[in-house]
């Protein structure tokens, strides 16, 4: 129970400093902490980031920052294509599924170590124009252009992302943060806002189809969840103090450990 709360803070700090890989970190550690199986942890693992989640993105809502129409967007695409995920999760072997988490993990931990060129960026409210981006903001409006490119692009990235939800019980978080700042022209903190309410919407929807499937919740499953929360408030009062750089640095270290140490048990 103490691993339990332990971990589920951890989580959920993480989920609050950077808008991203909170369902990175709670598999391996329901896993590989807990002894659990990969089927069994994805939907606890989904279930405690969702509900951090929620917490941020209403603190992001009250601020303004949620882009909340691309949030919803991104959402109903992840709702058609999770049980997609979830339907493999429980074809594959559990070996094939933590071979792909420690991939995954790698992945993430290079983007979190890849420096990227800086340039100056909008307002969250959209000031600005600069770059050509696919979605952009209106400088009258502070509101995305809706163009045919933009829905297509965020509609793609909901696809891929309920997918890789329901496959391997992850929020989503570190596909919705690049993304965005790849594909749009938000800021940082509107990115982690948005990022927040989709990564709840979207495990919503995944927890609900695995509840549909049977799977039940016990009491260390359930402390984990709510610890998860309190680690989201706590990361949300921090995220203006920490450095971001450092941030980075060693939430990729933990990745690249935990990745190595999840591929030596597969």
């Amino acid at each position: 129970m103490l691993l339990a709360s332990l971990f589920g803070v951890v989580m959920g700090l993480v989920l609050g400093l950077t808008g991203a890989g909170g369902g990175i970190l709670a598999v391996p550690a329901l896993v590989l902490g807990l002894g659990w199986s990969m089927t069994q942890a994805a939907p606890v693992a989904l279930f405690a980031v969702g509900s951090a989640a929620a917490v941020g993105a209403i603190d992001g809502l009250r601020h303004g920052l949620v882009r909340y129409r691309a949030a919803l967007l991104i959402a109903a695409l992840g709702a058609v294509f999770s049980p997609v995920g979830i339907y493999f999760a429980h074809q594959l072997p559990e070996k094939v599924l933590m071979v792909l988490f420690s991939l995954l993990m790698v992945m993430v931990a290079w983007r979190m170590l890849r420096r990227e060129r800086v340039d100056e960026g909008p307002s969250d409210h959209g000031h600005a124009n600069w770059g050509q981006k696919n979605c952009m903001l209106d400088q009258q409006t502070g509101r995305f252009s809706w163009t045919a490119k933009c829905t297509a692009t965020l509609a793609a990235l909901g696809a891929v992302t309920g997918v890789v939800s329901g496959l391997l019980g992850v929020g989503g978080g570190f596909l919705i943060v690049p993304a965005f700042k790849q594909l749009t022209d938000v800021q940082m903190r509107g990115i982690i806002a948005t990022s927040l309410m989709v990564i709840s919407l979207i495990s919503a929807i995944g927890v609900v189809g695995a509840f549909h499937a049977g799977v039940r919740i016990d009491s260390v499953g359930a402390t984990f969840i709510a610890t998860s929360i309190v680690g989201m408030i706590i990361g949300r009062k921090l995220c203006a103090r920490v450095p971001a750089r450092a941030l980075q640095v060693g939430f990729a270290s933990v990745c690249l450990i935990v990745a190595l140490y999840m591929l030596v048990r597969a």
